[in-house]
């Protein structure tokens, strides 16, 4: 799927579900005002809180605040642990009115779902989950990119590697990735044909992270290895990780590889997860000859 495709069918939900009529159906609410009651349905919420979690500006979230204040749906209530501030909650008459949106929107709901045999629910149901967590993440990574490797970034992808080795105790003197002799010269290495190394990026110019693809060293020439994979602390949980190895591992197939490759240590428990929910599995023995003799951990996965 391309991006052209995914916002015209995106964009053909949204005309579905009516999201730009000015009512949600036969009840009086505007989209905005619904998604506001549904909120509010199992917590008290500030304005603020109700901006981040609808994704609209603070102005029209008050012009829409004050007209369902002034309608009777909602009251504001000072905050329990905040006195400066106010929370929203609904009414009785907020209440009802949410039943009659819940209503007639389960009723719809409901109908699209019998047009699907019980597997094409739970695909549709997997799909939008999957669509729901890149949303989110794609939001998050904002103000960030990844990119190719260039040879102004060698400094930085070496000091990179060096902070994260020493916050976990991967010292050189132990043999790890750290110890490699061509460490302040990487962009070289990646330069053959079959590799290269992706960095993350703040716009501010600062690097953050990186992962590469190489020939495994040693090996027959259908296998590569995911090398030198290594995110700061500010850019954990915020979906980078999967998405580097998601880069790599598809520029490993359309290189022609069939297996990647990796070695890993139990002391980086977050990296070993991730491995494991993006295919690599553990095997019982090293591959080929990576020069890292302290690594414990073999995995692989098929391409």
């Amino acid at each position: 799927m391309n991006s052209r495709t995914l916002r015209a069918v995106s964009r053909d939900i949204v005309r579905e579900l009516g999201v730009f009529a000015k009512k949600c159906g036969k009840v009086e609410l505007s989209p905005v005002e619904a998604h506001i009651l549904i909120e509010l349905e199992s917590a008290s919420l500030t304005s603020l809180q109700l901006v981040e979690r609808l994704r609209i500006d603070k102005s029209n979230a008050s012009r829409v605040l004050q007209k369902m204040l002034e309608q009777g749906l909602i009251e504001w209530q000072a905050h329990l642990s905040d006195k400066r501030s106010k929370q929203a909650v609904l009414t009785l008459m907020g209440k009802e009115l949410l039943q009659a949106v819940h209503g007639q929107y389960d009723g719809e709901i409901n109908q699209v779902l019998q047009q699907l045999s019980h597997a094409e629910q739970q695909a549709l149901e997997a799909g939008l989950v999957l669509y729901r967590q890149a949303l989110v993440k794609a939001r998050t990574q904002q103000g960030y990119q990844i990119r190719r490797m260039l040879e102004a970034d060698n400094q930085g992808v070496a000091a990179v590697i060096r902070q994260v080795s020493a916050e976990h105790g991967l010292s050189a003197a132990q043999g790890y990735g750290v110890a490699d002799p061509h460490l302040d010269q990487l962009y070289p290495c990646y330069q053959q044909a079959g590799a290269a190394y992706w960095v993350i990026q703040k716009d501010a110019g600062e690097l953050l992270g990186g992962a590469g693809i190489a020939p495994l060293a040693g090996a027959v020439g259908s296998v590569c290895e995911l090398q030198k994979m290594y995110l700061l602390s500010s850019s954990r949980g915020l979906g980078f990780g999967q998405r580097l190895l998601n880069i790599a591992c598809d520029f490993a197939k359309q290189a022609g590889y069939q297996q990647c490759y990796l070695e890993t240590t139990a002391s980086l428990p977050a990296a070993l997860n991730l491995y494991k929910k993006m295919g690599f599995r553990q095997i019982a023995e090293a591959m080929g000859d990576t020069g890292h003799h302290s690594c414990e951990i073999f995995m692989l996965k098929d391409l």
